[in-house]
């Protein structure tokens, strides 16, 4: 496994550029797959590459409950279809659509929720999702994802081609911090253990490997090590990591760019409360709902940041 850390640094292309580029790759690979937007293709740019695939790429307006019927159509005709929109629209305004006419229905249908949290920056609070890991989180037999760079990306859309059912994969839209290098693979239901420590686990997802990882540095200025587990892999988690983690280190702080309740922080107290309990401490959002502004100034308005992390860590480290 390749691993790039230091200096960390933001990636050439933006995530959007990623998925539209793959998405054209399979699309021309396969005239499977087809891909359903809502009236936000400039926003992804799958604008860029509608002219190559101008049969495979629809964009069914600003309804996004429709758009799922519509890909619910498309799987029951043996079609590959790619749903984007931003998170919250693929989640909580077209949940029982996704549920019911996707999931229920045992049918294959790829969810792409972009703009997650605080990175819906400007979009303010009516598209901040901090609940869209939550809600696919209990559709039966769905697969969750949460990206933390293109290389992770680029594969995970290439991977969820291959696989049949539901898969939700949660992304920004813009570049992201270049954490992987070409050719690394992410299996489902894995996580990975970017740096290794006995005192504290700091298991993250999307953005916030980025905080916890400068937490670590910052944390081992001070004398303590911190394991970093960035956890893409929300639903099905990677228990026997989290296992690990928790023999090794006895604590456990989990870092999220989503409400604390139902996303990565509740998946991994919830493994661990029935494998292997030990403190388990949730950095994330907390009883706030979204809002307007940049998004270094929301991560310190809801606490997603490295600071947060090592005052956590901080706060629980056991005292001598």
């Amino acid at each position: 496994m390749s691993l790039k850390y230091w200096p960390l640094e933001l990636e050439e292309k933006e995530m959007r550029q990623i998925y539209a580029e793959t998405l054209l790759e399979l699309a021309q690979k396969d005239p499977r797959v087809v891909a359903l937007e809502a009236d936000l293709m400039s926003s992804i740019s799958t604008n860029k590459i509608q002219s190559f695939i101008p049969k495979q790429l629809i964009n069914c307006g600003i309804m996004e409950a429709h758009m799922m019927g519509v890909a619910a159509g498309f799987s029951l005709t043996g079609k590959i279809p790619f749903v984007h929109t931003f998170a919250q629209f693929a989640t909580r305004r077209a949940f029982d659509q996704l549920f019911v006419s996707c999931a229920y229905a045992q049918l294959n249908v790829k969810i792409i929720g972009s703009d997650a949290g605080v990175t819906a920056e400007h979009n303010g609070g009516t598209h901040m999702a901090f609940e869209d890991l939550g809600l696919v989180r209990l559709i039966p037999h769905a697969t969750v994802y949460e990206v933390s760079d293109s290389t992770m990306f680029r594969a995970l859309l290439k991977q969820i081609y291959q696989e049949y059912g539901i898969h939700y994969i949660r992304t920004i839209r813009k570049k992201a911090t270049r954490l992987y290098t070409n050719g690394e693979s992410f299996p489902k239901g894995k996580g990975k253990c970017l740096r290794q420590g006995r005192d504290v686990a700091i298991i993250a997802s999307g953005i916030m490997v980025e905080e916890a990882l400068k937490a670590a540095e910052q944390l081992a200025n001070r004398g303590i090590e911190a394991m970093v587990i960035d956890m893409y892999s929300i639903k099905p988690i990677d228990q026997d990591l989290l296992i690990h983690a928790a023999q090794k280190t006895g604590l456990i702080v989990t870092a999220e760019n989503h409400n604390v309740i139902g996303g990565l922080g509740s998946a991994v107290a919830e493994t661990l409360m029935e494998t292997y309990p030990v403190p388990v401490y949730r950095v994330g959002v907390r009883e706030q709902f979204g809002q307007v502004g940049k998004m270094d100034e929301l991560k310190e308005v809801y606490g997603l940041t490295a600071e947060q992390i090592v005052q956590t860590v901080m706060k629980k480290w056991p005292k001598e």
